[in-house]
């Protein structure tokens, strides 16, 4: 697998957490679906052992900012 399509979800991933920063939650959300969709995709696609690891650990992390964005919903005072 190419690892630029990692780098493709790593610079994602960054920008969910810039979004997050700046207690952007519906651009964090919209980008971590975009993010979510195409670490699947790499799911679909990988058969060594290394990539299904890595995937999986992007998963985790991906769970973790949901987690965080579902916290700024909590503390917006407005309808996102």
């Amino acid at each position: 697998m190419e690892k630029n399509k990692f780098q493709n979800i790593k610079t994602g991933v960054q920008e969910i957490i810039d979004f997050i920063a700046v207690k952007n939650a519906k651009e964090a959300n919209n980008k971590l679906v975009e993010v979510s969709e195409d670490l699947d995709d790499l799911l679909d696609f990988s058969d060594e052992d290394n990539d299904l690891i890595e995937v999986s650990r992007y998963q985790v992390l991906l769970n973790q900012l949901q987690q965080r964005i579902i916290g700024l919903n909590g503390q917006s005072t407005t309808s996102i």
